[in-house]
Parts: C-alpha cells; structure tokens; sequence
C-alpha cells in the first residue's frame, strides 16, 4: 500500500505536487469512491484508481545510465529553460528522475529512475555508495597534498569522509594532473570543492562510476537501459548500510 499521490506521480499523470491538487479537487477514484484526502493509501496491483474517469496503470520501474555532458542541468526540467538531463532520454514515455546530481560543469555517469525507494537509499548519507571521479587539476598535487583528501579535509559544511586517490595521468607540458578519486558521500560540488581546498582547482570532472555501475564505453549524451542484474547489485548495495 501506498500513498494515493505517490502512485499517481509514479504512474507518470503529474508532479506529486499537481496530484495533490487533482486528489484535494475531487477528480480521483479507488474503486468508484471519490477521495480528497491526502494521507488515502492504496495499492496499484489490485485498486482501480481513476483520474477524471480515466484508469491509471501502475507505471513499470526504469532504471538508466546517462553519459551526461557538460553544460547541462542535473534536473527533469528547468524553469530558466536550459538543457536538462532528461532532454537526452528519447524515447522513453515514463517520468524518471536523476539519482543525486552532477553539476552543470561536470559530465559523465548519472543513474535516473522512476523508483522512488530506490532513489531514497541511494542518496541516503546513511549508505555511503562510492563513486568515482577522474579530476583533470591544475597542477600537479603532490603525494602529501592527495594524503590530506585521503584522510578527511575540512570544507566549510564539515570535514570530508576519508576518499581514495591515485594519479590517472600527468601531463607535465600542460601542467595539469588527472587524479582518480572515490568518495562515499555527496556534499554539494565536493569533489571541486576539496581540490580547491588544497590549492588544485578542477578543470575538468568526469564520474566514471556508482556503485557497481560503470560508464565504460557509453558515448556522450547516450544513456541505456541498466541489466536484471545490474539493478539487483544495486538494490543490494543501497540496502547495505555500512560504517566507512
């Protein structure tokens, strides 16, 4: 059983917000009966639930992988009406949203679903679900730089938990190193934010992977379907709570 705006959301007839209103103006039914309460729960398999006289289904779950590219907004829509995240998803006729963000500079792996549970767990603090960053820096750090990171670096919302680093590349022409990092948390621009503080601005940000998921050889701006499989790793992972 669930809540009555939740189903209406998931199976893609409106914003939760806009299903409020459809639910407090009278124009929802579960089995005949009108509803105008907003706490009503109820269950998609077996209820017959009606918006304005017409049936919704229980809309089926999706699970993407979107190479996402710079310059574009980590949101399902945008007011301001710049290029967003789900401009790239053709062709698929249920709403799904990103799981966490990647800012507006950044580029690379986003999960976007219609699983709400899902979505919730894995962005959870409580679940510390890795994710992996190649950095393009200015500079090139050294080792004691990278050391600071590895173990925590105090940001103006609190102090890190410990990442893993490694160098990627260095390019000593240019004077620029890309380093591999992994962290298990996801405070807003963390990873821009903690080679700031250690006096190596990013250039370039590119999420390689989340969880046990990786971008691999999915082109920019494409996005495809997760596996059976895949998507059983991943509900695991986000039901696994642990203590790094």
């Amino acid at each position: 059983m669930e809540r009555l705006q939740k189903i209406l959301a998931q199976a893609g007839v409106a914003s939760r917000r806009k299903c409020e209103e459809l639910i407090l103006a009278g124009k929802v039914e579960v089995n005949g009966e009108v509803v105008t309460a907003l706490g009503t729960k109820a269950d998609p398999d077996t209820d017959e639930i009606t918006v304005s006289g017409r049936a919704i289904k229980a809309q089926k779950k999706l699970y993407l992988m979107l190479n996402k590219p710079k310059g574009v907004i980590t949101s399902a829509t945008d007011p301001e009406g710049r290029k967003v995240v789900t401009d790239y998803i053709k062709g698929i006729k249920e709403r799904v949203y990103p799981v966490g963000r990647l800012d507006y500079d950044s580029e690379g792996l986003l999960l976007l679903t219609n699983d709400g549970e899902l979505a919730q767990k894995l962005t959870h603090p409580s679940h510390h679900v890795p994710k992996t960053y190649l950095a393009t820096v200015e500079g090139i750090p050294h080792g004691d730089s990278l050391d600071k990171l590895r173990r925590g670096i105090q940001l103006e919302d609190g102090m890190t938990a410990p990442a893993e680093l490694d160098y990627y590349d260095v390019d000593q022409e240019k004077k620029q190193a890309t380093i591999r990092i992994t962290i298990y948390e996801g405070k807003n621009r963390q990873v821009r934010r903690m080679f700031d503080a250690i006096s190596h601005p990013v250039k370039r940000l590119k999420r390689i992977s989340m969880g046990n998921l990786y971008l691999q050889n999915l082109k920019r701006g494409l996005f495809r379907h997760l596996t059976a499989s895949e998507v059983n790793e991943l509900k695991q992972l986000a039901d696994k709570k642990n203590d790094k």
